[in-house]
């Protein structure tokens, strides 16, 4: 059949969140890790892929080339509809990459339209007269108005993406949207004609979001966060474009060594760090240390190997936002999150030679380095431990290891425990 549905995601946590939501429908989902190749069989691709990249906060052009890339990977394998998946709280710096890939990706396809819908009321973001909401505060007022990457000082989703798109950007209200599938197509047909392309869908519970899904079925584009993908097998099946699914997901059998890694230093995971001190050894990574030669990650790679292979252990990065600043300050963005993330796929890579086959993962630039460091091109996606964040599994040197890529801020405070004991059931 090939690709049907074909994704691209612009970071790893978002990539196996939108898995795990299209997974729900028991359909087989393909999540591929980095640029797939060209090469690859046509037969061997899922009716749903997702393309994991690692451009969120890469230049422009970077992103472009990426996803140009992945979208004609799919393309070829027959996909019908592209999906540009981002994170529910619009990450993006003041340049991209969310509209400038949306609008390559529409040029590609020949789309004159498409919609912008990161709500995730399962997970507390929902979309008000054109607002992000996380909980009940607007998206700058939340935490992520302090993030050490995409700092977001507006919660106004047209503002955001006025300055990242050239062609007009619009608003679909609730009060439409809560009237159906009908009455969206048709406010959107009105603001194709008016020559709006980008439109930001309202969107406060998961009705709205399957209303939207079904009024642009048939676009060649759409974006969004992951929970507007939710409905999109069911609406496939009832076209005929997807056969039922066959069957549940089943979890296959890995070794008992563990090990969390955190790079995020959002405020759930900064709470996660905390939870989970009480229960198991940690070790807490520092940036300028780690900067400044050989001895902080040897330390580190020491500890870790003293350690009982089988024991609750974190390694983590994570800390106030106060004392990113001040790493920033004195090394450059790029290098403070640079050394982190090479220091925590290196202890990764130890952890898999002393045997650990269970990996937490907390945060996205995190995720990234650690799923490459362990060779991970290709993951299957397990059950969800909490909404967007499933176990995946993997093979490195003929051995299955489990791995959950988790966005800094999703899961509850005891999400590190409750991941891991998670494999015993």
């Amino acid at each position: 059949m090939g690709v049907i549905l074909g994704c691209i995601a612009d970071d790893f946590t978002g990539a196996s969140d939108l898995a795990a939501i299209l997974a729900r429908s028991g359909h087989r989902v393909g999540l591929r890790i980095g640029e797939p190749q060209a090469g690859e069989p046509h037969d061997d691709a899922a009716a749903f892929e997702v393309i994991a990249l690692k451009c969120r906060t890469e230049p422009v052009a970077d992103a472009l080339l990426q996803t140009g890339k992945a979208a004609d990977w799919l393309l070829a394998r027959g996909a019908r509809q592209l999906y540009w998946k981002y994170c529910s709280t619009f990450d993006s710096t003041p340049d991209g990459n969310i509209g400038p890939v949306a609008e390559a990706l529409m040029e590609r396809l020949g789309a004159q339209q498409t919609i912008y819908c990161p709500a995730f009321p399962e997970n507390g973001r929902s979309i008000y007269m054109g607002n992000l909401f996380v909980g009940n505060v607007p998206l700058a007022e939340s935490p992520m108005k302090d993030h050490p990457l995409t700092p977001m000082r507006d919660s106004n989703l047209m503002r955001l993406l006025q300055p990242q798109v050239t062609a007009r950007e619009g608003h679909l209200p609730w009060q439409v949207v809560s009237q159906g599938a009908d009455a969206i197509r048709a406010r959107l047909s009105q603001l194709a004609a008016d020559g709006v392309a980008h439109v930001v869908p309202d969107a406060i519970q998961q009705d709205d979001l399957s209303a939207i899904a079904e009024a642009v079925s048939d676009f060649k584009l759409v974006t969004g966060g992951s929970a507007l993908a939710l409905d999109m097998p069911r609406l496939l099946v009832a076209r005929g474009l997807v056969g039922r699914a066959a069957g549940g997901i089943t979890h296959p059998e890995t070794g008992k060594g563990q090990l969390v890694l955190s790079g995020s230093c959002s405020a759930m995971t900064r709470a996660q760090v905390a939870a989970y001190t009480d229960t198991a050894v940690s070790w807490q990574l520092d940036p300028l240390a780690l900067a400044s030669g050989e001895e902080a990650l040897e330390a580190a790679l020491a500890w870790l190997r003293a350690q009982p292979v089988e024991a609750g252990k974190l390694i983590y990065a994570t800390a106030e936002p106060s004392e990113v600043s001040a790493a920033q300050e004195k090394l450059g963005r790029d290098k403070a999150g640079a050394v982190v993330e090479d220091a925590l796929a290196r202890l990764a890579q130890e952890g898999f030679a002393l045997g650990v086959r269970r990996f937490v993962v907390a945060g996205g630039e995190t995720s990234g380095a650690v799923t490459q460091a362990l060779g991970a091109d290709r993951l299957s996606v397990g059950r969800e431990i909490a909404p967007g964040v499933p176990w995946c599994f993997a093979t490195r040197d003929g051995d299955t290891f489990a791995i959950t890529l988790k966005s800094g801020n999703f899961g509850a405070e005891d999400f590190f425990a409750r991941a891991l004991a998670s494999l015993e059931t």
